[in-house]
């Protein structure tokens, strides 16, 4: 199963190379972190290697920080982008 989710995060990163920045995060996002917790928070904004991710709500929030390491290692694989951080965000109702 490991190895299919390998070769699926392959395809996906060079199937992102022709869009943009942005774009690429947010797709990178749902993969990495999974379509439940995905629904949760969107990508933002990109700038200097910081991911800004915007959250539905402060359970969801504790739960992205807690994962933020490994959020950010598979997203820079899976975007081929530099991510040097991800600051979370709680969505203004």
């Amino acid at each position: 199963m490991e190895a299919m989710r390998d070769l699926l995060r392959g395809s996906l990163k060079r199937t992102l190379g022709g869009i943009g920045e942005q774009d690429r995060l947010a797709a990178a996002w749902t993969v990495a972190c999974g379509r439940a917790m995905a629904e949760h928070g969107v990508v933002v904004d990109y700038a200097n290697g910081v991911v800004q991710v915007e959250v539905a709500d402060a359970m969801w929030m504790r739960q992205m920080i807690s994962l933020s390491s490994v959020l950010q290692r598979e997203m820079a694989r899976i975007s081929g982008l530099p991510v040097a951080a991800i600051h979370f965000e709680l969505k203004i109702h």
